[in-house]
C-alpha cells in the first residue's frame, strides 16, 4: 500500500505551488472525461456514456469538468495568493487506492496584512504512477 500521508504532503506542496504561480497549470490535475461503459437496462446492450468527472465546490457553488474549474481557478479576483499550509490528513476511501486529504492553512491575498484561513479537502484517485482530482471542496473559514 502507498504511502498516502507522504503523497499527500508531495500534492500539497505541488498543488499549493502551482495554484500560488500558475493557477492554469493545475489543469493536468483534474480529468475531462470519463467514458462508462455499461449495459442498458432494457435491451441489456452494451452502451457508453461519457462525462465530466472532477467536481469543485467553490464556497458553495458546485463547478463539474475539467474547463470549468480551471476557469474558475484562473478567474479569481487576485493577482497575488500565498498558501500556507498548517495541517494535512489523509484517510483511504477504497481498496483500490483513493484517498481523501484535507488541507487547512492560511492564505494572503494580494497585499493584505490578514491573512485569510482555508480548508481544502480533495478525493484524489490513481492513475497509473500519478493520481488526479476527483472531488475537491474549498472553503474560507470565517469567524
Amino acid at each position: 500500500m502507498a504511502d498516502i500521508n507522504a503523497i499527500g504532503k508531495q500534492f500539497s506542496d505541488f498543488y499549493y505551488n502551482t495554484f500560488d504561480t500558475n493557477r492554469g497549470g493545475l489543469d493536468p490535475l483534474y480529468v475531462r472525461l470519463t467514458i462508462l461503459n455499461l449495459k442498458d437496462r432494457d435491451t441489456d446492450n452494451p452502451r457508453s456514456i461519457k462525462r465530466d468527472t472532477s467536481m469543485l465546490t467553490f464556497e458553495g457553488t458546485p463547478i463539474l469538468g475539467k474547463a470549468a474549474i480551471i476557469e474558475k481557478l484562473v478567474g479569481l479576483p487576485f493577482q497575488k495568493v500565498q498558501h500556507k499550509v498548517t495541517t494535512i490528513d489523509a484517510q483511504p476511501s477504497s481498496n483500490d487506492g483513493k484517498f481523501i486529504l484535507s488541507i487547512t492553512g492560511l492564505l494572503l491575498v494580494d497585499d493584505s496584512p490578514n491573512p485569510l484561513q482555508f480548508t481544502q479537502i480533495f478525493q484524489l484517485v490513481p492513475d497509473g504512477a500519478s493520481y488526479y482530482v476527483y472531488n475537491d471542496i474549498f472553503r474560507l473559514n470565517y469567524g
